[in-house]
């Protein structure tokens, strides 16, 4: 285990946005699980907001091959990529708040 010292104003920083009387290691883990969670949700938007527009799911718009029957369109390959990305980023971060959450590594 990796001990670190944290400097004073960082400390009221930490004090200041996660307040209570917790220890310092439980304030980042804290702050660590709220920023997984917002990036989370911003994986999660995105995937809504293109199942809407596609009127279907990722794997359906892969597996229908969308983005050939639109000709490449940089419209349709900027959504496929940022699809993907929305995708491979909800399981990732859905993993790591279950380690997080388990005090798994």
């Amino acid at each position: 285990m990796t001990t670190v010292a944290l400097l004073e104003r960082t400390q009221e920083f930490l004090n200041e946005t996660v307040p209570g009387a917790r220890d310092p290691n439980a304030q980042v883990h804290q702050l660590i699980e709220f920023e997984s969670l917002r990036r989370l949700g911003r994986y999660r938007r995105t995937d809504m907001t293109l199942a809407r527009k596609y009127e279907m799911s990722f794997a359906e718009f892969v597996a229908r091959r969308i983005p050939r029957q639109k000709d490449y369109s940089w419209e349709v390959e900027q959504d496929a990529m940022d699809w993907e990305t929305a995708i491979g980023g909800i399981a990732t971060i859905e993993r790591q708040l279950r380690q997080l959450r388990g005090g798994q590594r």
